[in-house]
């Protein structure tokens, strides 16, 4: 074993498998093991340099420093070395307004690498550490990638290049350190732009070249399993990588724009855990409704919001709650999320026209006795869900509505009878996500003025004396966010025999919501506002995910 190795392995940054693993897909099997450790994400990169750094002295490239094409090439004219030394080697360089050479990369602790910028700099040139996210958009633009535009054969290699891999799996790690759940590669007519969604919200992380499109491209299909030659057609693949020592899940979007393939990389913790009905931003009064709804042999529980607002999630929790081995469960997706053991899941499956609807149809043939239908979205997956609720069965679906009570009327244009949509009727939930304050930045604040005026929007029965509170400029633990992770905000309806009257007689949402508020309802605007007070979040958050209301 490499004696780095051993080192990596007793101070506790790869486990012996890892290494093991890494070493089985080199062919140099003497050399320096590094690479391989960061290609097959055994460990992080900022864990390597930062271990390297200390080891050897060596200062690591600031964050921000962003080298440019010109003045590597400058660089390379200036000393007379080969551009694909830089290439093969993940090393830049520039010339600063010293006339000093300075050089920069990842790999830039092996002796080897040394020597030969030294060698060409007649000169002691300055020397940097530097993450793969920094040095490679420069090198696979000096490597003039866009001539293989028309050459799958030569995409296929692109895919396959140094470079490209360290560049990929340095922006993956980052967007796992960040808690992303997206990572976005957007094409412009100059410049490829990679955007983060953490918390609901996209942030600008790295800006490359547009000589990056093909390769970086065809590096996340080809992760994904999907078909690099195709640039014309949308696409879709999922596949289970490793990045940083963690094992994850990716489902890749890809979809052709007037600049190239817009691609869309969703994160999923291969072991994530659903939380529990405690967790996930329920009152007290919301999880015993749900727990009821649960507890009934047969009906409807419907869960509505918008995309990414957490449906699925919660619908998981109930799922969880419910499989206890007696029942039998199925579930059609689109796409099935995560693995639930002891639940028979199903995803849709258009190209073969396996439908909701479809797959509804056959797993009433199953002899189940809870179904979870992904989304109920036309009139035959609507009705056939609302038969399956009659004939003993108990049916959760989603709804994508703005608010709880609003899913009666779409299910009722859907050409669902409003006798038969009361009958089945049990449970109605609205919920979105919303960014919690970071413990480590937040702080109680009485004079912030347009906290106080939000909070002038909660009822008198839902105010409390405790402190508002701000955000700071952000620090550490929430990467100068503010804020760090989310919290459900939900609303929930007990379908009671007047509102069931009220559903049968087409009543309007107004008239449905005062009749809710008799037995506790209180709505998503006025719950969000109640977690801010509580300073669980601020009224800011709450009121750009929920609005001021009417």
């Amino acid at each position: 074993m490499h004696q780095l190795g051993e080192i990596l392995i007793e101070r506790g940054l790869v486990s012996r498998e890892d290494y093991a693993s890494a070493m089985a897909a080199r062919r140099d099997h003497e050399g320096d093991p590094l690479p391989s450790l960061l290609r097959v994400g055994a460990v992080s990169e900022d864990q390597v340099l930062e271990f390297l750094s200390d080891q050897i002295g060596m200062p690591i490239l600031a964050a921000e420093f962003r080298p440019q094409l010109e003045a590597m090439r400058e660089a390379i004219a200036a000393i007379g070395a080969p551009p694909r030394w830089f290439i093969d080697h993940d090393v830049i360089a520039w010339v600063d307004a010293e006339g000093r050479l300075n050089a920069a990369g990842p790999r830039l602790h092996e002796p080897a690498i040394q020597e030969a910028i030294e060698q060409w700099a007649g000169a002691t040139p300055r020397l940097y550490l530097a993450k793969a996210l920094t040095v490679e958009p420069v090198l696979i633009a000096l490597s003039g990638q866009r001539a293989a535009l028309n050459d799958p054969a030569r995409l296929a290699e692109l895919a396959e290049e140094a470079p490209v891999i360290d560049f990929v799996n340095s922006v993956l790690a980052e967007a796992i350190a960040r808690r992303a759940s997206d990572v976005h590669f957007e094409p412009f007519e100059d410049k490829l732009i990679v955007r983060l969604r953490v918390d609901g919200v996209l942030s600008q992380r790295r800006v490359g070249g547009p000589e990056m499109f093909e390769a970086v491209a065809s590096r996340l299909k080809l992760l994904s399993g999907m078909n690099i030659a195709e640039r014309r057609l949308p696409q879709d693949g999922r596949q289970s990588i490793r990045i940083a020592g963690q094992d994850i899940d990716v489902r890749v979007s890809s979809l052709p724009t007037t600049w190239g393939e817009s691609i869309v990389v969703r994160l999923l913790g291969a072991t994530h855990r659903i939380p529990e009905l405690t967790e996930l931003g329920l009152t007290a009064h919301q999880r015993q409704l749900m727990l009821d709804a649960i507890g009934q042999p047969h009906g409807l529980i419907l869960v509505t919001g918008p995309t990414g607002s957490g449906k699925t999630t919660s619908v998981y929790r109930l799922l969880s709650h419910l499989n206890d081995g007696v029942r039998k469960i199925v579930t059609i997706e689109d796409p099935v999320e995560f693995d639930l053991p002891g639940v028979l899941q199903m995803g849709v499956r258009a190209d073969i026209d396996l439908d909701f609807a479809a797959g509804l149809r056959s797993i009433l043939r199953q002899d189940p006795d809870v179904i979870f239908v992904g989304e109920i979205r036309d009139t035959e997956t609507a009705q056939t869900a609302i038969q399956a609720a009659l004939t003993g069965h108990l049916v959760i679906s989603t709804v994508h509505t703005n608010s709880a009570l609003a899913a009666a009327a779409r299910l009722i244009d859907l050409g669902v009878e409003p006798f038969l949509l009361a009958d089945v009727l049990r449970t109605l939930i609205g919920q979105r996500l919303l960014r919690r304050v970071c413990a480590a930045c937040a702080a109680p604040d009485p004079d912030a003025e347009r906290e106080v005026k939000a909070a002038r929007l909660l009822p008198a029965s839902m105010r409390t004396s405790a402190p508002l509170w701000r955000i700071g400029p952000g620090c550490k633990a929430c990467n100068g966010a503010g804020y760090q992770g989310r919290t459900g905000v939900f609303e929930a309806v007990q379908i009671t025999p007047t509102i069931r009257r009220a559903i049968r007689e087409r009543k309007p949402e107004a008239d449905l919501a005062a009749l809710a508020r008799e037995v506790g309802y209180s709505t998503l605007l006025e719950n969000g506002l109640a977690k801010a007070r509580e300073g669980q979040t601020t009224f800011v958050e709450a009121l750009r995910v929920l609005g001021a209301g009417e």
